[in-house]
């Protein structure tokens, strides 16, 4: 499979990974769910229902990685110019919004961790990480999650600016999260391949 996914009988897929890419990817998903922080869990006795309504942030985060993971639902990058009624709109959708992507976010970082922990539980050395259709969806959001992370750590944006990230020399610090995101776009490009399959 050559670091690809490919599919697997029955649906789903694929995909031999060493023990240096299981750990790099554990951390990027640990670090995921540090960046998203711990989810609201309703206080005992709090009626469930009650919890499942309950209004999040109406204010965009201040982080440009989080901005990104939960972008305005009407405005855009240039928000201090667009009109009040669109900002006002933006911040309801958000606070009716933000804690449900929120937590789907987590879980989709937590399927990561826990498919990738009981991959390491069964030996050392590398493993073929076989996923069911369900978990195939939770990485594919994690996979896009971590590469808007980084991406915008790394401030990529259009091709042409950014093909000097593509040619750093080895000692330039931003390397390693290079090439984190090449390949994760490759994870991602093949568990999409895949799953049109």
């Amino acid at each position: 499979m050559a670091g690809h996914f490919e599919p697997i009988p029955g649906g789903g897929a694929a995909v031999p990974l060493d023990e240096v890419e299981i750990s790099i990817l554990r951390s990027l998903a640990v670090q995921m769910l540090e960046l998203i922080g711990p989810g609201d869990e309703p206080v005992e006795g709090e009626d469930p229902l009650a919890a499942m309504f309950a209004e999040g942030p109406s204010e965009p985060p201040a982080d440009p990685a989080l901005a990104r993971l939960f972008p305005d639902g009407y405005t855009g990058p240039d928000a201090d110019e667009q009109d009040e009624e669109l900002r006002a709109a933006s911040a309801e959708f958000r606070r009716f919004t933000e804690t449900d992507l929120r937590s789907r976010k987590r879980d989709d970082a937590l399927c990561v961790v826990r498919c990738l922990d009981a991959l390491s539980a069964g030996g050392e050395g590398g493993a073929v990480l076989k996923l069911g259709p369900d978990d195939c969806a939770r990485w594919l959001g994690a996979l896009n999650d971590l590469r808007l992370t980084i991406g915008t750590r790394l401030e990529v944006g259009d091709e042409d600016e950014n093909n000097e990230l593509y040619r750093l020399p080895d000692d330039d610090p931003r390397k390693p999260m290079v090439m984190a995101y090449l390949w994760l776009g490759v994870l991602q490009e093949t568990l999409v391949e895949t799953l049109m399959h």
